[in-house]
């Protein structure tokens, strides 16, 4: 595991994979923060429970099932798309433009893409809001990955095969390092994204993989940065 960029390790990407949230915009902007509170409410109300009960069982559904709505499905059978309308009904303004990440993506060679457990609907006003929408090729959510979220390894799988990635040829970049498991095993370049000055403020960021250090690559708390170094060398 590396904390500064090795371009030279990048030479061979031809498909760059970006998680959405606390990856494409840095995780002190609190935005994500705003979802997991609505998931809250959402496990509340529909099961009648005291906030604090609701906030366990939402961690337990995360953990156990990889988001809270693959939890809510299995055990309850919720509507998903009820689910994903409210939880993603936040306040965007708090999310400026950043054109030196914007200018980064666009000078990578080759086909760029995001991949989230959150809707496309969420990936598209996050990304329009930081004005990177346009540098992206396509956005794969949990709707396009059957609902199946991210760690599970099919879901790795059906997001290659849908756009016929070489997963040798492909890097990612993920905030959660259980979520960079799978690519890793599937011979993918990973990248984890850690707040910046790399000092963790929430659980999730250093959650207890033991495949942690063979599944990630390269830590940085700047992604614009490391960008900006591997692109030149092109």
């Amino acid at each position: 595991m590396q904390n500064l960029p090795d371009a030279a390790r990048f030479a061979h990407v031809t498909d760059w994979v970006f998680d959405l949230d606390n990856t494409l915009y840095p995780h002190h902007t609190n935005l994500f923060a705003q979802i997991d509170v609505k998931m809250t409410a959402y496990v509340a109300n529909f099961l009648k429970l005291p906030l604090e009960e609701a906030r366990k069982l939402q961690k337990e559904l995360y953990l156990q099932y990889g988001t809270t709505l693959k939890g809510l499905m299995e055990r309850h059978g919720i509507d998903a798309d009820e689910f994903l309308r409210i939880v993603h009904d936040i306040d965007y303004s708090g999310l400026k433009p950043n054109p030196i990440l914007g200018e980064a993506i666009t000078s990578l060679p080759g086909r760029k893409f995001i991949f989230t457990n959150g809707d496309r609907g969420h990936a598209e006003r996050t990304a329009r809001a930081l004005g990177i929408l346009d540098h992206f090729d396509d956005i794969f959510d949990i709707v396009a990955a059957k609902l199946t979220p991210k760690p599970a390894r099919e879901t790795y799988d059906t997001f290659l095969g849908l756009h016929g990635i070489a997963s040798s040829s492909a890097v990612m970049f993920e905030d959660l390092p259980r979520n960079l498991v799978a690519p890793k095993a599937l011979g993918m370049t990973t990248v984890l994204i850690v707040p910046r000055d790399f000092q963790p403020t929430f659980t999730e960021t250093w959650e207890n993989d033991p495949e942690f250090t063979e599944s990630v690559d390269f830590v940085t708390d700047d992604l614009a940065g490391f960008l900006g170094k591997i692109a030149p060398v092109r």
